[in-house]
């Protein structure tokens, strides 16, 4: 089963690039009564508050109809930004060479977080190099994974 981030991302895609961005992710945090979605979007001509708010509109209109979440909940949108969460494996094909921090959503060798370099796609793993060992971590495994900024 697809998860709640997942069912709003196949949701809310034609309308996204109907609107001319590309849908880089959402994101649902269940919070009690302070629940978020936050949807990511992007264009290679970059994102502005205008942007966001255009697509918030149109966004929201289609969750209202559609009603993906049970409750309330606050909608965001932004751009994915520098420090990127990365979500599908085409996403990271397009960071090799790029320092990632990643969360498991249960732990590997016994530890959940991560922070190396990403070298690349195997099937459905991504390989990270954590020092001077290579970790194959498959990617339903991974609950978030963010690229670092360089400074």
């Amino acid at each position: 089963m697809a998860s709640k981030s997942q069912q709003i991302m196949e949701l809310l895609e034609p309308t996204v690039t109907a609107m001319g961005y590309e849908l880089w992710g959402a994101e649902y945090l269940s919070q009690g009564r302070h629940s978020v979605v936050r949807v990511y979007i992007d264009n290679p001509a970059g994102i502005t508050v205008d942007d966001c708010a255009a697509v918030s509109e149109q966004v929201g209109g289609v969750m209202d109809v559609e009603d993906p979440v049970t409750g309330e909940y606050t909608l965001e949108v932004s751009s994915p930004g520098m420090d990127r969460v990365l979500f599908t494996l085409a996403q990271y094909e397009n960071y090799v060479g790029e320092t990632l921090d990643l969360r498991l959503r249960s732990p590997y060798e016994g530890r959940r977080k991560y922070k190396g370099t990403l070298k690349g796609i195997e099937g459905e793993d991504v390989v990270v190099q954590v020092d001077d060992h290579e970790f194959l971590l498959p990617h339903g495994t991974i609950e978030r994974a963010r690229v670092q900024v360089r400074v």
